[in-house]
């Protein structure tokens, strides 16, 4: 029996995957013909000033998020001693996968297809050539704005995926019978080299699950892949700033004197820094002209996707501020709407990486540099803190760690990127620095955020090469090393406990946040080294 990418070379159309008898099969429509057909079809309507506003089926499992506990990985003899299996890798019979895709491509049957043929990564020589079918026009324009196109249509007829995204949002999985916890799903086979999406809406899936497939593949290849952004400063040195939603990645990184090469997903290898996608994926609840100009003003262009966002059906006015559907309001665009940034996606080799969090405990210095063992440490680590109110029940800050900073998309175990990682930081000496965009003074509710502007002064200042000429000293909870002084910063701002009126009171949280920290931490310790281990904080056991 032919191989799935024996078939592609050999029958055409999407015979090689069993998918046959369809109404229609619109290949590789550009943005205003995917407009027209998402507008014909009512799957969105144009809003002013030219962004496409997804409307929802109100009879539909309607999905404003990403679905982490329904997506599984297929487990046979490739995978079995490859993934990190667990919680969030949760392993799926190969069987199942079998039967629950002919049911999938019988619901194909009959009805109009889109296909877009798409690359994973801007360096040709590890670009993923994928193939994204969608049932709704504007998931195709999704796949089109967040992944990288193939301008020279000629090239389209040559086109050969080695990955293939099937999203077919209205198709509900029977828990029962698929032995799975909802209707919706998210299945990935590697073996087969394709992903099955179903019951959900939300584009980021296709988006997430290409990522999943970079984060097994390229590894393996000896290239780390990362869940940061990255940009480039007039000197040519490339800056890496990982953090998980709220710390201010995208915020940061977009960043006047500084060229975008992607705000979210990128990998090292020995060529240097690439993009996997050729677009952005924001979050624009309440989003400012003021504070994020870039980005607001590519809510005002055409070929944007707004997804969530509540518009006025007369004016066609759009409110960013209306979080009535959700606070997941997201715009997928294409880079290009962007004015400082780099086209090509690539850059060397990062001089400085950064880790954000958003600390709500209020413990955390506002920078610190780290050591190469701190940085495998806090890079495992992945931690910020989510605020009161956020959830339902949570009445005080809580931390929250992810692996990597992107732990449902890391199907590998977390040492074989933090491996990967510490490799490069020494092979290229680059500097770390970790980064809280969170709370001074206090925790949430009694301290206040950290101004953006100092903000921005120290990342510049550590970016630039200032902080390299001023004296640090280790605050005793984390064992961090902080700068006593930056350009444009209050002196007394820089080492957390200052900041707080109750010495005592901040003794007792950066305490309980030390605890929070070597208990998560325990997780990795037989996979790592003892140096990394003991770069943690220091509490009393």
């Amino acid at each position: 029996m032919k191989s799935f990418q024996e078939l592609k070379k050999l029958e055409p159309g999407l015979e090689y995957l069993g998918i046959r008898n369809i109404k229609q099969a619109h290949w590789n429509l550009c943005s205003p013909k995917l407009y027209e057909q998402a507008t014909k079809r009512g799957e969105g309507v144009m809003s002013h000033l030219g962004p496409l506003v997804v409307i929802r089926p109100i009879l539909s499992p309607i999905s404003t998020g990403r679905a982490p506990n329904d997506k599984f990985i297929v487990r046979d003899e490739n995978t079995e001693t490859k993934i990190n299996w667990g919680k969030v890798n949760v392993s799926y019979d190969p069987k199942k996968f079998d039967y629950l895709f002919e049911r999938l491509k019988a619901y194909m049957q009959d009805r109009e297809l889109f296909i877009q043929d798409v690359y994973a990564g801007a360096d040709p020589a590890f670009r993923l050539p994928v193939r994204v079918i969608t049932e709704y026009a504007w998931q195709s324009l999704f796949a089109r704005n967040l992944l990288i196109r193939i301008r020279d249509r000629s090239k389209l007829s040559d086109f050969i995926p080695e990955f293939t995204v099937i999203a077919m949002p209205k198709f509900l999985a029977n828990p029962e019978l698929d032995e799975i916890s909802s209707d919706t799903f998210i299945m990935v086979n590697f073996t087969k080299k394709l992903v099955l999406i179903g019951g959900t809406y939300y584009g980021g899936e296709i988006k997430k699950s290409v990522f999943t497939a970079l984060n097994y593949i390229l590894p393996q290849k000896n290239v780390l892949s990362m869940h940061c952004s990255a940009n480039i400063g007039e000197k040519g040195d490339t800056a890496l700033l990982f953090g998980l939603s709220g710390t201010g990645k995208t915020t940061l990184s977009a960043d006047s004197r500084r060229a975008l090469i992607g705000d979210d997903e990128h990998g090292w290898s020995d060529n240097g820094i690439f993009n996997f996608e050729g677009g952005c994926y924001a979050k624009v609840i309440r989003l400012s002209k003021e504070a994020e100009p870039e980005i607001f003003e590519t809510t005002r262009k055409f070929g944007t996707i707004l997804e969530n966002v509540v518009f006025d059906e007369e004016t066609r006015l759009v409110d960013l501020d209306d979080d009535s559907i959700t606070e997941n309001t997201r715009a997928a665009y294409p880079l290009t709407h962007l004015d400082n940034i780099v086209k090509e996606g690539v850059g060397p080799h990062p001089k400085n990486i950064i880790f954000l969090t958003a600390d709500a405990f209020g413990v955390l210095p506002p920078i610190s540099r780290l050591t190469l063992d701190q940085a495998t440490y806090h890079f495992l680590q992945g931690y910020t803190a989510k605020v009161a109110g956020t959830e339902a029940g949570v009445t005080e800050p809580k931390a929250t760690f992810s692996t990597c900073f992107g732990a449902p998309f890391m199907p590998l175990h977390p040492s074989e990127y933090a491996r990967l990682l510490a490799k490069k930081i020494r092979q290229h000496d680059a500097a770390c620095w970790l980064v809280n965009t969170g709370w001074t003074g206090g925790p949430y509710g009694a301290g206040k955020r950290i101004s953006i502007k100092y903000t921005r002064a120290l990342l510049n200042a550590a970016l630039d090469g200032l902080l390299d000429q001023v004296e640090f000293v280790q605050e005793p909870f984390f064992c961090l090393s902080v700068p006593t002084s930056c350009p444009g910063v209050p002196s007394e701002i820089l080492m957390a406990r200052n900041t707080w009126a109750d010495k005592a009171a901040y003794d007792a949280k950066a305490t309980h946040l030390a605890a929070l920290f070597a208990e998560n931490f325990k997780q990795y310790k037989e996979f790592i080294s003892d140096s990394v281990y003991c770069a943690g904080p220091k509490i009393e056991k």
